[in-house]
Protein backbone atom coordinates (compact mmCIF):
# COMPACT_ATOMS: atom_id res chain seq x y z
CA UNK A 1 0.00 0.00 0.00
CA UNK A 2 2.65 2.43 1.11
CA UNK A 3 4.13 2.04 -2.88
CA UNK A 4 0.75 2.99 -4.19
CA UNK A 5 0.39 6.06 -1.99
CA UNK A 6 3.67 7.00 -2.95
CA UNK A 7 2.65 6.74 -7.04
CA UNK A 8 -0.60 8.95 -5.94
CA UNK A 9 1.41 11.65 -4.66
CA UNK A 10 3.38 11.98 -8.08
CA UNK A 11 0.21 12.02 -9.75
CA UNK A 12 -1.39 14.62 -7.96
CA UNK A 13 2.04 16.99 -7.91
CA UNK A 14 2.21 16.52 -11.63
CA UNK A 15 -1.75 17.24 -11.68
CA UNK A 16 -1.43 21.26 -9.95
CA UNK A 17 1.75 21.76 -11.59
CA UNK A 18 2.35 24.97 -11.70
CA UNK A 19 0.80 27.25 -14.69
CA UNK A 20 4.29 28.71 -15.63
CA UNK A 21 5.16 25.28 -16.44
CA UNK A 22 2.40 24.83 -18.82
CA UNK A 23 1.94 28.22 -20.55
CA UNK A 24 4.60 29.47 -22.43
CA UNK A 25 7.03 32.01 -21.28
CA UNK A 26 7.57 35.52 -22.78
CA UNK A 27 11.38 35.27 -21.76
CA UNK A 28 12.80 31.93 -23.02
CA UNK A 29 16.90 30.58 -23.35
CA UNK A 30 18.70 27.74 -24.71
CA UNK A 31 21.76 26.41 -24.39
CA UNK A 32 24.49 25.10 -26.74
CA UNK A 33 27.50 23.25 -25.98
CA UNK A 34 29.13 24.47 -29.06
CA UNK A 35 32.52 22.15 -28.78
CA UNK A 36 30.28 18.81 -28.77
CA UNK A 37 27.48 19.84 -31.34
CA UNK A 38 24.87 18.92 -28.94
CA UNK A 39 22.23 20.91 -26.48
CA UNK A 40 23.52 21.79 -23.15
CA UNK A 41 21.07 19.35 -21.52
CA UNK A 42 20.85 19.40 -17.36
CA UNK A 43 22.94 22.82 -16.66
CA UNK A 44 21.06 24.17 -13.82
CA UNK A 45 19.70 27.79 -14.37
CA UNK A 46 18.31 30.43 -12.26
CA UNK A 47 16.47 33.98 -12.95
CA UNK A 48 16.65 37.34 -11.28
CA UNK A 49 15.33 40.53 -11.39
CA UNK A 50 16.69 43.56 -10.08
CA UNK A 51 15.64 45.85 -7.52
CA UNK A 52 15.92 49.47 -9.16
CA UNK A 53 15.57 51.29 -5.37
CA UNK A 54 18.07 48.67 -3.36
CA UNK A 55 20.10 47.42 -6.19
CA UNK A 56 19.80 44.12 -5.32
CA UNK A 57 18.90 40.95 -7.41
CA UNK A 58 16.01 38.77 -6.50
CA UNK A 59 16.05 35.17 -7.12
CA UNK A 60 12.66 34.69 -9.50
CA UNK A 61 12.85 30.80 -10.18
CA UNK A 62 15.50 28.23 -10.70
CA UNK A 63 15.22 25.40 -13.12
CA UNK A 64 17.39 22.73 -15.21
CA UNK A 65 17.52 22.81 -19.22
CA UNK A 66 15.96 19.76 -20.78
CA UNK A 67 17.48 17.39 -23.58
CA UNK A 68 17.07 20.07 -25.93
CA UNK A 69 18.84 22.48 -24.01
CA UNK A 70 15.78 24.53 -23.07
CA UNK A 71 13.84 25.12 -19.67
CA UNK A 72 10.34 25.70 -20.27
CA UNK A 73 8.50 28.16 -17.84
CA UNK A 74 11.10 30.53 -16.87
CA UNK A 75 8.33 33.61 -16.07
CA UNK A 76 4.49 34.08 -16.49
CA UNK A 77 3.31 36.41 -18.92
CA UNK A 78 1.83 38.10 -15.53
CA UNK A 79 5.27 38.37 -13.55
CA UNK A 80 7.24 39.74 -16.58
CA UNK A 81 7.56 43.31 -16.01
CA UNK A 82 9.88 46.13 -17.37
CA UNK A 83 13.53 45.83 -15.52
CA UNK A 84 16.97 44.39 -15.37
CA UNK A 85 17.01 41.22 -15.60
CA UNK A 86 19.66 38.13 -14.93
CA UNK A 87 19.57 34.76 -15.84
CA UNK A 88 22.37 32.80 -14.09
CA UNK A 89 24.35 29.55 -16.21
CA UNK A 90 26.18 26.75 -13.87
CA UNK A 91 28.62 26.41 -16.15
CA UNK A 92 31.15 24.72 -14.03
CA UNK A 93 28.65 22.13 -12.22
CA UNK A 94 27.77 21.12 -16.31
CA UNK A 95 31.32 20.63 -17.33
CA UNK A 96 31.82 18.87 -14.08
CA UNK A 97 28.85 16.22 -14.70
CA UNK A 98 30.64 15.40 -18.24
CA UNK A 99 34.13 15.02 -16.61
CA UNK A 100 35.43 18.22 -17.77
CA UNK A 101 37.02 21.62 -16.80
CA UNK A 102 36.15 24.75 -17.67
CA UNK A 103 37.28 28.25 -17.45
CA UNK A 104 34.29 29.84 -16.28
CA UNK A 105 32.66 28.43 -12.83
CA UNK A 106 29.14 30.24 -13.96
CA UNK A 107 27.69 32.56 -16.70
CA UNK A 108 25.37 35.89 -16.14
CA UNK A 109 24.03 36.93 -18.61
CA UNK A 110 22.03 40.91 -17.83
CA UNK A 111 19.82 42.44 -19.93
CA UNK A 112 16.86 45.11 -19.83
CA UNK A 113 13.19 44.27 -20.54
CA UNK A 114 12.31 48.12 -21.94
CA UNK A 115 8.67 46.29 -23.80
CA UNK A 116 7.30 43.37 -21.94
CA UNK A 117 4.79 42.83 -24.46
CA UNK A 118 7.08 41.35 -26.69
CA UNK A 119 8.87 37.52 -26.51
CA UNK A 120 12.62 37.48 -25.40
CA UNK A 121 15.09 34.81 -26.56
CA UNK A 122 18.56 34.73 -24.30
CA UNK A 123 20.58 31.96 -26.39
CA UNK A 124 24.19 30.57 -24.67
CA UNK A 125 26.46 29.19 -27.02
CA UNK A 126 28.85 27.75 -24.66
CA UNK A 127 32.47 26.18 -25.16
CA UNK A 128 34.57 25.13 -21.81
CA UNK A 129 36.76 28.09 -22.26
CA UNK A 130 34.39 30.28 -24.11
CA UNK A 131 30.59 31.77 -24.38
CA UNK A 132 29.02 34.01 -26.33
CA UNK A 133 25.35 35.48 -26.32
CA UNK A 134 22.73 37.34 -28.05
CA UNK A 135 19.19 38.42 -28.73
CA UNK A 136 17.20 36.03 -30.30
CA UNK A 137 13.56 36.42 -31.25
Amino acid sequence: MNRLQHIRCHMLAYKNMNIATTLPSPLTTHVLNTAKGVPGANMTISLHRLNPISSEWYLLTTGITNDDGRCPGLITKESFIAGVYKIRFETGKYWDALGETCFYPYVEVIFTISDPSQKYHVPLLLSRFSFSTYKGS
